[in-house]
């Protein structure tokens, strides 16, 4: 029988449906268009009418089977049974954080220091080397190059400064080849490996080796140990064979590193002076820009910036910028490098205005308490400086005015400072370091006589080749009061990703803080020229210091995370520094300068960061919203923050503990002999990543598993392992009270009554990282190959998280299945999982003990649903108002089975499986979304990374013809062979044996890639959206046009799972538009771009400073450049960099 709702609504409104009587008419026509056309029903003014009561029924018959079918497979209630029968045992005890956090923190510092010793130990053996070292003019040293070593020729001899080398791979090394008895020297393309500085450096530091291998065997867990030469070359332990990047180039050079140059220098506020005047077109202009890129990437996070050009007028590269200084972080340098890129040349140059502007911004910094408050400094990069400009230094940087004509009169006034806060005020003078561009000597007295009168250092940079060692050459000045008063400072960098391991393809791309430490000469005939040697340093690989927060002890949700002084993220679980470009995954251009703000984004007043930050203990809550499976699904959650300082580091800690989940962890006991027994059941695993013992201490160890490990450990056979005790007896024990479960997985595969066709998998985990999982069918006959494997880290337990399954079950509420499909781009399969949390409580305590599921494949939920969401035609309709008999595969009904964020499970379209339901039916997901059924939630991500777009790539004129574009193509050509030519060593020519080809810079590479796919990061906001679980059934009319829609939703018992039968013939696509989850770029205005760029948060500046010595020599200030080019690129690179500066 057949009925229609007389009550119309109007486009887009929504409201509850209201009963009403069948208008006899209309029934009669459409009856007769029905017999006569044999056709859909088709109505103007109506719409179906369902019964709202059938669909309630299918409901509640729908959940009971699928509830039935994984009780039944997953074996819940028995696994429930079993910690319910040792509740009598346990003991529930509250998560303290506040000592947690602590007790964390002082085994980092432990954990840290040893590798200060280690750094200590290398620094005292250098120096001695250096002390009873006679520099030899003629030496002749055949040391191992890196580059060189197990290479041979064609008439298969060893190349010169190779030879064999042994290399193994080694476990703790990331399984790289390398000699553990033996380190090998790497020298930088643009240096002559048999340069005497680098034979006497390399004879010199070969005294290192005995020192590293002692310091490996002290400390097993040290990683790469180093010593990175003034020079340029770098020793390295252990050694390798050094990988060349894909284009066959090896561009690294230890000196252009955050560690050596952090701890080679203090603090530094740094205003950047180029000239841009007519006079410097051309070649000038390419090296003035290589030599401004060379400068800001010896600037780390703890020095600040600016750069100013000029010619007749002084204007900011950036703006956004004037009259202030920002922190040189990764963002910012990237940031200026695209603007110096864009520079053009006009006018006369006057450096006087430019010198006036950059003491202001300097002495404003100092008065307001910004910068670095230590080093301040002036880099003018010019060819030359006509006018007079000597009152401007009188004026600004002279103490007491005082006149200096000669080097020599300088004065000696100045300071050691210890503290940053105390260092400008007692030495107030701004060092200036002058770089003369080009051949033309003409101006270079008044260049030198800049630097020379004020604290700084002259060089001439004539040629591209020049300008990595003659930026140099400011570090070793800055370097100088502290090498004068011997004072070894520690620093620890930010996180990063070692380029070694990088380009070597290692299997792992391992996130890295370095401890470093100078090395000075202690010769006293040197004192006064405060000669560096250079910077000792390891590497601490971050997954292995975050090892000593276990995940056991902070639950399902908990997680440790540390920053640095500057708020940035040293490690997170929610830290993402990696993308995809192509197949291939890529470091973020911002990945070591996320602020902790952008991660824990919901402090939105920063107080966690601010007290962190100050290096303070103590603890905050905070209501957030959190996303899981890779942002789909939001949850709820209010977690407490403790934190604290990790002493002798510019580190501090913070652990997060999940109200509820992580307040409580349960604890029993077992006997050893009864746990080992289960322990070793084959359907047992537990978490690889976690350190339930200490392997990589005893090489003999570093093969073993982890349950191998604790097994070996349980049995008496390596009593020496380091196990976590605590761990293991909750392994232990979960093993136990976990054990029935196989027998009953087997039970029922074993069954003679066979199993249900498409149950797949059952599993289980516990808090102690132990998983159990049977296959109910072997590998050919799963859909769901991949869940549960190797690769399937989403649903395994690791360093970082839970998995998935478990996670989404502790928000659920027990004794209750929570069913989802996985992502679709997993490829998982159409496979379903359902998950149920597993629970103890002991009095007023409740803990999650764990979780337990079944993986299954889609078609076994779809055949039970069509099964019952269809009456059969003999159904009595009597009684019933609406379309009856109902079937849910008639062609003028959709039905649809949806999670409580909204993905679809079941529809007749086999590919609406896993998308979002708003994509499908814009219409009725807007409907819900208005009458409260569901919630749509805004998450943001600040690691974003979007397309740019087009003009804010560059200002460049259009590809206007095929002409410019051939051109363009010729101008890139030239461009790059010219920094072929000028990047290499033209040394390399006539004295090495062995050189790999240059090539262009990878920035450059990033420039010319298609304006469209280029990626940079970004901020986006995204929608999740949740079911408001209150709302448990409610149906409604939406009116589109000529036609109405009606819809019934119910919740589906005992489950997350919704039921939607939606009236199928009423297009309502052009009135509602499909609602997506694609995320949205943030788009910030001009002023509030500029305000975000230029705000400085709270910092914690280093508690160092050595700004200035009164014993340093005032006469070293620099001289002319010996390095030259070869007659024929003197002829050929200015005509090429003319043709290329008029394009």
């Amino acid at each position: 029988m057949f009925g229609l709702l007389k009550e119309e609504m109007d486009v887009g409104d929504a409201g509850p449906r209201h009963r009403s009587g069948p208008r006899r008419g209309t029934l009669m026509m459409f009856s007769w268009i029905i017999l006569c056309c044999s056709s859909l029903w088709l109505v103007v003014d109506g719409q179906i009418k369902i019964s709202p009561e059938t669909v309630q029924k299918w409901a509640v018959s729908f959940g009971k089977e699928i509830a039935a079918l994984s009780t039944k497979y997953s074996g819940a209630k028995l696994l429930q049974k079993k910690y319910k029968d040792v509740e009598g045992v346990l003991k529930i005890e509250e998560v303290d954080g506040e000592e947690l956090v602590k007790k964390f923190a002082e085994e980092m510092e432990e954990m840290l220091g040893r590798k200060m010793k280690s750094v200590k130990r290398l620094a005292e053996a250098a120096e001695d080397a250096d002390l009873y070292h006679e520099y030899n003019d003629t030496l002749e040293f055949e040391y191992y190059n890196s580059m060189l070593i197990n290479v041979v020729d064609e008439d298969g001899n060893a190349l010169p400064l190779g030879g064999e080398f042994p290399l193994e791979a080694n476990e703790h090394f990331s399984k790289l080849p390398v000699n553990t008895q033996q380190s090998n020297i790497q020298v930088p393309t643009n240096v002559y490996n048999r340069d005497p500085d680098i034979l006497n450096g390399a004879y010199m530091s070969e005294a290192l080796n005995d020192v590293f291998i002692d310091n490996f065997q002290k400390d097993p867990t040290l990683t790469w140990q180093y010593f990175g030469s003034s020079t340029g070359f770098f020793r390295l332990y252990p050694g390798i064979q050094w990988i060349p990047d894909e284009n066959g180039v090896v561009t690294f050079d230890c000196r252009n590193r955050n560690w050596y140059i952090q701890a080679a220098t203090s603090p530094k506020d740094v205003v950047i002076v180029v000239d841009v005047s007519g006079s410097m077109k051309g070649l000038r202009l390419t090296i003035a820009k290589h030599t401004i890129n060379t400068i800001l990437d010896t600037l780390g996070e703890n020095d600040f910036v600016n750069i100013i050009a000029y010619s007749d007028y002084v204007r900011y590269v950036e703006p956004c910028f004037k009259g202030t200084l920002v922190q040189a972080d990764l963002d910012n340098r990237e940031h200026f490098k695209l603007l110096i890129d864009e520079l053009h040349v006009k006018g006369e140059g006057k450096v006087k205005n430019a010198m006036k502007e950059s003491f202001k911004i300097l002495n404003e910094a100092a008065a307001l308490g910004q910068g670095s408050l230590c080093n301040q400094a002036i880099m003018l990069i010019t060819d030359g400086a006509m006018e007079d400009f000597q009152d401007v230094f009188e004026e600004f940087n002279w103490p007491e005015r005082r006149l200096y004509l000669e080097p020599r009169l300088r004065s000696n006034s100045g300071c050691t400072c210890l503290h940053a806060s105390n260092c400008n005020s007692l030495s107030s003078q701004v060092r200036v370091f002058t770089y003369l561009i080009g051949r033309e000597m003409t101006f270079a007295e008044n260049v030198k006589w800049i630097a020379c009168n004020n604290k700084g250092y002259y060089t001439h940079v004539s040629t591209l080749a020049d300008v990595q060692e003659n930026v140099m050459e400011y570090l070793h000045v800055l370097s100088r009061p502290m090498v004068i008063n011997h004072d070894h400072d520690i620093i620890w960098t930010e996180a990063y990703m070692d380029s070694v391991l990088f380009n070597s393809q290692a299997q792992s791309l391992l996130l890295m803080t370095s401890v470093a430490m100078p090395v000075f000469s202690k010769k006293k005939e040197t004192l006064s020229h405060g000669i560096l040697l250079g910077v000792v340093g390891t590497d601490v690989a971050l997954r292995e210091l975050m090892r000593l927060a276990p995940r056991y002890k902070l639950g399902v949700h908990g997680y440790a995370f540390l920053i640095t002084n500057n708020g940035y993220i040293l490690s997170h679980p929610d830290l993402r520094p990696l993308y995809k470009e192509g197949k291939k995954l890529k470091p973020k251009p911002n990945y070591n300068s996320v602020d902790l703000s952008e991660v824990e984004w919901e402090d939105m007043e920063e107080k966690l960061r601010t007290a962190m930050v100050k290096g303070e203990t103590g603890t905050l809550s905070l209501d957030v919203r959190t996303s899981v499976d890779k942002g789909k699904r939001v949850m709820f959650l209010k977690n407490d923050y403790f934190y604290t300082s990790i002493n002798e580091t510019p580190f501090s800690l913070g652990i997060v503990l999940t109200r509820g989940n992580g307040q409580y962890i349960f604890i029993g006991n077992v006997s050893v002999e009864e746990g080992l027994h289960d322990l070793i059941a084959p359907d047992l695993t537990i978490a690889s990543e976690w350190t339930y013992c200490e392997t990589d201490i005893d090489p003999a160890h570093r093969k073993l598993s982890q349950l191998q490990a604790v097994v070996r450990y349980l049995t008496g056979k390596e009593p020496d392992l380091e196990c976590d005790v605590q761990l293991l007896q909750q392994t232990l024990f979960d093993a136990v009270v976990t054990a029935p479960m196989e027998a009953y997985w087997t039970a029922l595969m074993l069954n003679p009554g066979g199993m249900d066709e498409g149950m797949e998998t059952a599993f289980l985990g516990t808090r102690s990282g132990l998983m159990r999982f049977q296959r109910y069918s072997g590998i050919e006959k799963r859909v769901g190959k991949s869940f549960l494997t190797s690769t399937d880290k989403e649903n395994m337990f690791t360093l970082d998280h839970f998995p998935l399954w478990y996670r989404r079950a502790a928000e659920y509420p027990a004794k209750q299945f929570l069913y989802y499909m996985p992502r679709q781009e997993t490829r998982a399969g159409r496979i379903v999982i359902a998950t149920t949390a597993i629970t103890v409580t002991v009095g007023k305590k409740t803990a999650i003990a764990g979780a337990i599921g079944v993986q299954m494949t889609l078609e076994v939920m779809e055949s039970k649903f069509w099964a019952i969401a269809s009456q059969p035609n003999d159904t009595d309709c009597s009684a019933v108002e609406g379309v009856c008999p109902l079937r849910c595969d008639s062609l003028d009904m959709e039905c649809y089975v949806i999670d409580n964020n909204g993905f679809v499970l079941i529809s007749k379209q086999r590919t609406d499986a896993g998308k979002f339901f708003g994509e499908v039916d814009g219409s009725v997901m807007t409907t819900l979304i208005r009458m409260g059924m569901f919630k749509r939630v805004s998450l943001f991500d600040y690691q974003a990374m979007c397309k740019m777009s087009v003009h804010s790539i560059s200002s460049a004129r259009p590809l206007l013809s095929s002409f410019y574009g051939l051109a363009s193509a010729f101008k890139w050509f030239l461009s790059n062979f010219l920094l072929f030519l000028l990047e290499f060593n033209i040394c390399g020519f006539w004295h090495t044996e062995h050189f790999a080809d240059a090539k262009p810079s990878s920035r450059t590479s990033y420039i010319h890639k298609k304006k469209g796919d280029i990626l940079q990061p970004c901020d986006t906001e995204y929608p999740s959206f949740v079911y408001e679980p209150s709302v448990k059934e409610t149906n409604s009319i939406i009116k589109c046009g000529r036609c109405q829609k009606m819809f019934v939703v119910q919740q589906i018992p005992e489950s997350n799972l919704l039921m939607l039968v939606v009236q199928a013939d009423c297009d309502c696509s052009r009135q509602h538009s499909p609602i997506t989850m694609e995320p949205k770029e943030v788009k910030y205005n001009s002023s509030v771009k500029c305000e975000r760029m230029r705000s400085q948060k709270i910092r914690r500046r280093p508690e160092s400073c050595h700004a200035y010595h009164p014993q340093e020599n005032a006469n070293d200030c620099g001289g002319a450049s010996a390095a030259s080019l070869s007659a024929f690129l003197v002829l050929l690179c200015p005509p090429i960099a003319t043709f290329l500066s008029l394009w």
